[in-house]
């Protein structure tokens, strides 16, 4: 049975709000700290008889892309290629049309990846020892390839370190279980726990609900514990089997690797079960959707203090810039938050996920959240993510807001007390009105670099066009026969 703990006693910058439920502290197995290098990589993957390593990459989805190699081979020569196109690639494996500024290198050849050795760990779930690492993708001059979703967001993050600023961020991830699936004419399910019943009506918060699937959740806890992944909290959410895991304050980058870590962690779990883990933004026509909400704060570089709060614990000129250009950046990136034509299904009015950038203090009917929290803990949580979105991707764009916000002092509008979900739309309806936002916001190429800009939005389109020529059940039922 997976352990529930008591909620912890002392709040922490970025963390979950008081009442969840806290996954058990156990002790991380042969825990080295950081690895800096290929020497230290290579006693790592021997002291583990580590025989193969998988050399990742994520791309524009976040999608596991790369090579497995044998460690011998690896530790001799770290040095790897792959195209180019990986990063141009849609989620069903086409690739967009060059139209308007979007242009294919011709000869599509090969950039270098290059192994982030801090990224190393275990792949828990495999037979034979194997290790993975998270690759950067490098041109052969070696410059970053500017599209390289890890690159974006260092490129964001590198904007704030220019300011003097750390951004902090925790990120609280829900999912689906459900039946394994493989005629996709078919509507998921959700999966038979212990009890031999499938879940029915609102189940959220409950112990015994999260209960139904303990060998699953215990895998995902051991699969996360021999990867370093630190998991916070499990709680059940409120769709039937729809559950919400959370992860430890810190660095962007770091974060958005242990989700990226995470999800492949989650699904293969599940897989060992017979079941399937989704992070559909929507998966069950009547069930809530699933969101990605990340909590921002920002700290000094100089102090490690909260530039959110001041001396004497009230909230800063700088808090406010930054909610502002959430407010008012926010629905221009959100077809990095909400990257699919499934993603926008969940954005609906009645529904628990937002329609607006509104704020509001402690208000989960807003887009943007500021939970109950000490001064020194003070942040701001965007509720727009959908959990289908690439993290490294998600984490830049809400935190491109924050600065764009900060940087150009903007004024945020009041705070909302009541239900924000009745007010009118201010996020984009649909993915096309989503990429058109995008592409012509001029400060986000400044941010972003205008190279991605036009590739994700060129990969978007060509997703909505393959979308777009499958015939919906919704057409054959109610087309048919009627027109």
């Amino acid at each position: 049975m997976v352990e529930i703990s008591k909620p912890m006693e002392q709040e922490r910058l970025g963390g979950p709000p008081a009442g969840r439920l806290c996954m058990p502290k156990k002790k991380k197995p042969l825990s080295t700290g950081p690895i800096l290098n290929v020497t230290e990589a290579r006693a790592w993957a021997a002291a583990r008889e580590v025989t193969e390593i998988e050399c990742l990459v994520p791309d524009l989805a976040g999608v596991a892309r790369g090579k497995i190699m044998p460690a011998s081979k690896f530790f001799d020569d770290t040095a790897m290629a792959l195209p180019s196109s990986i990063f141009m690639q849609t989620i069903s494996g086409e690739y967009p049309e060059e139209d308007g500024e979007f242009r294919y290198d011709p000869s599509d050849g090969d950039i270098q990846l290059r192994p982030d050795f801090s990224t190393l760990c275990l792949v828990p779930w495999a037979r034979d020892p194997t290790a993975q690492v998270i690759h950067d993708a490098l041109y052969h001059d070696g410059r970053a390839v500017e599209i390289a979703p890890r690159q974006v967001l260092r490129r964001v993050v590198d904007l704030y370190r220019e300011q003097g600023w750390a951004p902090v961020v925790a990120p609280e991830l829900e999912f689906y279980l459900v039946k394994r699936n493989i005629d996709p004419d078919y509507p998921l399910e959700p999966p038979i726990g212990r009890s031999g019943r499938a879940e029915a009506g609102r189940r959220s918060y409950s112990i015994s609900a999260v209960n139904e699937f303990d060998a699953v959740f215990e895998d995902i806890y051991a699969f996360a514990e021999a990867q370093q992944l630190e998991v916070d909290t499990l709680i059940h959410e409120e769709g039937a089997a729809q559950m919400e895991i959370n992860l430890r304050h810190g660095d962007p980058l770091d974060l958005s690797d242990q989700v990226f870590l995470l999800k492949r962690t989650i699904r293969e779990a599940a897989l060992a079960h017979d079941i399937y883990a989704t992070f559909m933004a929507k998966p069950i026509a009547h069930e809530p959707g699933s969101a990605m909400h990340v909590h921002q704060s920002v700290l000094s570089a100089e102090t490690g203090e909260n530039i959110f709060t001041d001396p004497e614990g009230r909230p800063t000129p700088e808090f406010f810039h930054f909610l502002a250009g959430q407010q008012r950046y926010v629905p221009t990136v959100t077809c990095m938050l909400a990257p699919y034509v499934n993603s926008y299904r969940r954005l609906v009015k009645s529904a628990s996920a937002p329609v607006n950038v509104q704020w509001g203090y402690d208000n989960r009917s807003t887009g943007l959240r500021i939970p109950p929290s000490s001064p020194v803990n003070r942040r701001v949580e965007n509720r727009v993510p959908s959990s289908d979105a690439n993290p490294y991707l998600a984490m830049a764009a809400s935190l491109a807001c924050g600065y764009l916000g900060l940087t150009r002092r903007l004024t945020p509008g009041e705070p909302v007390a009541g239900l924000a979900r009745r007010d009118e739309f201010d996020l984009p309806v649909g993915l096309l009105e989503a990429v058109g936002l995008f592409e012509e916001t001029e400060e986000l190429a400044e941010v972003f670099g205008r190279g991605f800009v036009t590739t994700f939005a060129a990969v978007k389109r060509a997703e909505f066009a393959t979308f777009m020529r499958v015939i919906s059940p919704w057409e054959r039922e109610f087309l048919l026969l009627n027109v």
